[in-house]
């Protein structure tokens, strides 16, 4: 797995500092520390872009974008997960309209080339039941690494391609 860092140019780490507070009290409130320790991430990658698109805008819009950004990617939309909110009401309590904030996380999924299930960007409490976080090409075959022989999980895990042995 990739790690993700929570340096910043020195010259983005206002506007980082702006918008990660904006995050932490969405997820003080309304999710969690996964969620905010993600959010903070990718913050900080949106800042070491070259340009760096956060220069521009308000950081409230920002911060609703990367959260449901975070949020698409971990199902926060789907009632029969934990946590869960409507995603009008994630518009409402950033004060971002539903067209904003829905074309600000699209930027940065786009930009960042988050996708479904993108295992840089699952809560850690996630990663057991994504089942790309585990598939891994062993000889041409694509495998689930948690029914891989135990060398193979360590060679994965040490290579950076699993998050832990199962």
């Amino acid at each position: 797995m990739k790690s993700k860092s929570l340096t910043v140019p020195k010259e983005m780490q206002d506007k980082y500092n702006e918008i990660t507070e904006i995050i932490r009290g969405f997820c003080k409130e309304n999710l969690n520390e996964e969620y905010q320790l993600l959010g903070f991430q990718l913050c900080a990658a949106l800042c070491r872009k070259r340009p760096s698109p956060i220069v521009k805008g308000k950081a409230n819009v920002w911060a609703c974008g990367i959260v449901h950004a975070i949020g698409t990617v971990n199902f926060l939309f789907d009632p029969a997960q934990s946590p869960t909110m409507k995603v009008n009401e994630l518009y409402s309590k950033f004060g971002v309209s539903g067209s904003t904030g829905s074309a600000k996380s699209k930027l940065i999924r786009d930009m960042m080339k988050i996708g479904i299930f993108d295992p840089t960007w699952t809560l850690l409490s996630k990663m057991e039941n994504n089942e790309m976080v585990w598939m891994i090409t062993v000889n041409g075959f694509i495998i689930d690494a948690r029914n891989a022989p135990r060398e193979i999980q360590e060679e994965a895990y040490r290579k950076g391609l699993i998050p832990y042995i199962s």
